[in-house]
């Protein structure tokens, strides 16, 4: 693999970076922002320029010429309609990302910056007479719809289910395992559960993610902060009860759900090791999130008929065995189950951005009126 690449990862608070070069990652960091130096922006996307600066300062800092960068790979941001896939970034995403109307988030940011890296590195090579363009490319936004049509409908037609997961990590899983068998993501159906501040579990099939919960929006497993799907009937009753404003029912859902709501903690270390060590409350906590994902992994395999070639447990939460060995135990039976522990965003992209360059890749192009 040739070709040296630029990861962008924008968080709320802070901005991974990653720089590969020739297949091998360099360094990869994290770059935080004070809450003061973000207090000075009106909103996360008025903190582009200060994001991209502190990007190039550490780039400099760390002797990397930005003339020398082949290829940008952004994590892509909240935007539909858009399916799996890498897609350049054009002036019709970027209005599309700044606009916001499918949500702001800092991970809108990020394709934003790197385009604007791109352009900058361009002029510096055509300054120089140096030959090759540098281009901004997204893989796999969370928002990315394979969803086949029959599997959006929910119980009542206000109500259309619609994909939010952790796509980036699940489909190099996904790819990561068909290699493993000396096939391709095409080859191969897998069901991926990815446990991290969110629970996504996808149905991969065909190369195509064909169904999975909307693990932002109150549907799928509990998690350490998301409730997950709840019963209907009470949350009317809370919704109207006059007790509570939309933006505290929100955070009942995601924020305030999941193990913060049953135990006051988010970290799942601490579920994981006051269980082990017998606290009730933590033990059946722990047994219904396991339960939670087990259920899930099934449902999906009735999707294809029980067809399932594996099951891969991923995110941070998979590095705890407490957590892996029940699921598997429960769900060995569908399929063999594969645990690739971890986030692994800045390796995905970077696995996405040297397959561009090796021509391994379709690459795609957004556009706000066909899907």
């Amino acid at each position: 693999m040739k070709g040296k690449i630029l990861i962008i990862n924008p968080g709320s608070t802070s901005t991974k970076i990653g720089f590969y070069e020739d297949g091998q990652q360099r360094f990869e960091t994290n770059l935080s922002h004070s809450a003061e130096e973000i207090a000075k922006y009106e909103s996360v996307m008025h903190q582009g320029g200060m994001r991209r600066d502190a990007i190039v300062s550490f780039l400099s800092e760390n002797g990397v010429e930005l003339d020398s960068i082949d290829l940008i790979m952004a994590r892509g941001g909240l935007i539909t309609p858009i399916q799996t896939g890498v897609y350049q970034v054009t002036e019709e995403m970027r209005e599309a990302l700044i606009e916001g109307k499918d949500g702001v988030h800092a991970c809108n940011l990020s394709a934003l910056i790197a385009d604007d890296m791109a352009a900058d590195i361009n002029k510096m090579r055509a300054e120089k007479g140096i030959e090759g363009v540098c281009k901004a490319y997204i893989a796999d936004a969370p928002t990315s719809d394979d969803m086949l049509p029959e599997l959006k409908l929910s119980g009542h037609p206000a109500f259309q289910r619609r994909p939010a997961f952790h796509t980036l990590n699940s489909r190099a899983m996904v790819r990561r395992y068909a290699r493993s068998v000396g096939k391709t993501n095409k080859d191969v159906t897998v069901i991926v559960a990815h446990m991290g501040g969110g629970t996504s579990v996808s149905l991969h099939r065909n190369g195509l993610v064909i169904d999975v919960n909307d693990a932002l929006g109150g549907d799928g497993p509990m998690s350490p902060e998301r409730a997950g799907s709840v019963p209907a009937f009470p949350l009317i009753e809370m919704c109207f009860s006059g007790q509570y404003t939309k933006a505290e029912i929100k955070k009942m859902l995601v924020g305030k759900g999941g193990a913060v709501g049953h135990l006051g903690t988010n970290d799942f270390r601490e579920v994981e090791n006051r269980a082990v060590a017998g606290e009730p409350a933590f033990v059946e906590f722990l047994n219904a999130f396991c339960i939670s994902v087990a259920k899930y992994i099934g449902a999906m395999a009735t999707v294809v008929g029980g067809k399932v070639d594996a099951i891969i447990l991923t995110g941070g939460i998979a590095y705890g065995k407490p957590i892996t060995r029940p699921i598997t135990e429960m769900v060995q039976f569908i399929a063999p189950v594969e645990v690739y522990a971890g986030e692994n965003e800045l390796e995905s992209l970077a696995e996405n951005g040297y397959g561009i360059l090796a021509g391994e890749f379709d690459v795609k192009y957004y556009h706000p009126d066909k899907f």
